[in-house]
C-alpha cells in the first residue's frame, strides 16, 4: 500500500488546478461585477440580482465592440486615443498594452505565425512567434529587409526576448498563437493524451 502522503499529493494536484482556475475566475468576475453595478447603482437604486453587474458588463464590452466595428468609428478613435497617446508617461504604457492587443486581435489573426527558429549549423530549436514581417518604419540599422521579428516568450511568462533574424531561420508549425503561448507559459511540460505516458501504479 502506498504511503498516504502520496495519495494526498496526487489529489492535491489532480485538483490545483481546477480549484485555481474557479477561483481566479471567480476574483474576475466579483471585479467586473463590482464595477458594473458602480456605475449602474444611482439608475436602478438598490435593486440587484446576482450576476447582474456581470451581464451589464459582458452587454457594454459588446456594445462597444459592435460600435468600433463600424466604419464611422474608425474615424473617431484618433480623437478618443488623443489624450493616451501625447501624455509622455502613459503614452508608453497604453501604447505598449495596445500592440500587445493589437496583434491578438481577430483582424490580425492571418498576420500571426508560430515558428521554430533555427540558426544554421546548430541543432538547437526555439519556438517563437513572428511579430513583424516588414523593417518598413523601424529606425535604420536596426535590422536588415531580409530579417523577421520573432518573439521568443519565457517559460511562466515571466518575459521575453525580441530577435532580429534571416527569414531562412524560421520555419512555421501548424499552432495557433494561444496554444503556442499556453505551451510556453507551462515550459512545454504537457503532452498531447495519445503522447502522455502512462503512469506506474
Amino acid at each position: 500500500m502506498k504511503p498516504l502522503y502520496q495519495y494526498f499529493f496526487r489529489g492535491l494536484f489532480a485538483i490545483l488546478p481546477v480549484g485555481l482556475t474557479v477561483y481566479v475566475l471567480f476574483l474576475i468576475a466579483s471585479w467586473i461585477d463590482a464595477i458594473a453595478m458602480s456605475v449602474v447603482r444611482p439608475l436602478i437604486g438598490d435593486f440587484y440580482l446576482p450576476g447582474l453587474g456581470i451581464a451589464l458588463g459582458v452587454g457594454l464590452i459588446i456594445g462597444i465592440g459592435f460600435v468600433i466595428s463600424q466604419p464611422q468609428a474608425a474615424r473617431l478613435m484618433p480623437w478618443v486615443e488623443l489624450p493616451f497617446t501625447n501624455v509622455p508617461v502613459v503614452k508608453s504604457i497604453y501604447s505598449s498594452l495596445k500592440n500587445f492587443a493589437d496583434f491578438f486581435s481577430t483582424q490580425k489573426k492571418d498576420s500571426q505565425q508560430v515558428v521554430v527558429l533555427r540558426k544554421p549549423g546548430q541543432d538547437l530549436s526555439i519556438v517563437g512567434l513572428v511579430t513583424r514581417q516588414s523593417m518598413q518604419g523601424l529606425p535604420q540599422g536596426l535590422a536588415l529587409d531580409n530579417q523577421v521579428a520573432v518573439y521568443l516568450p519565457m517559460g511562466y511568462m515571466i518575459g521575453g526576448y525580441t530577435v532580429f533574424v534571416p527569414r531562412s531561420w524560421i520555419e512555421p508549425i501548424e499552432m495557433s498563437v494561444e496554444e503556442a503561448m499556453r505551451s510556453t507559459l507551462i515550459a512545454w511540460m504537457a503532452a498531447k493524451p495519445a503522447d502522455a505516458p502512462s503512469t506506474p501504479d
